[in-house]
């Protein structure tokens, strides 16, 4: 069974820091790309950030652009995302995803986890 198992959310406060980890099970995404997105209550899923499969291209969504870093162990089959300065507006529910291009668009993604939430307090 295709897995892809999110962790590290939880509560921080605003300026704080979280390092999601999301790792995969039943297949290696080696050869994928793989993403985060996020969902805050009452709002669309967006795009956070994405990185090729062999790590050399990332790319990020202006909101997060130089607080964020998004990084891959292709030996561990896991995606990370490091989350520094955090703001109250980052709460959400952060899922990763892999797909066989790094899109900012979810439609593109075939293996999605189920989510972590991320609470930044004032």
């Amino acid at each position: 069974q295709v897995q892809l198992e999110e962790s590290g959310g939880g509560l921080v406060q605003a300026g704080g820091s979280l390092r999601l980890s999301c790792a995969a099970s039943g297949r290696t995404f080696n050869t994928y790309a793989r993403s985060w997105f996020r969902q805050a209550p009452g709002k669309e899923r967006e795009f956070v950030a994405t990185i090729t499969w062999s790590g050399a291209t990332t790319n990020y969504a202006d909101s997060v652009k130089g607080r964020f870093t998004i990084s891959r162990d292709n030996a561990k089959n896991t995606l990370y995302l490091q989350m520094n300065s955090l703001k109250p507006e980052d709460t959400a529910n952060y899922y990763c995803a892999a797909g066989s291009t790094a899109s900012i668009s979810e439609y593109e993604y075939v293996y999605w986890g189920q989510g972590t939430q991320v609470t930044v307090s004032s």
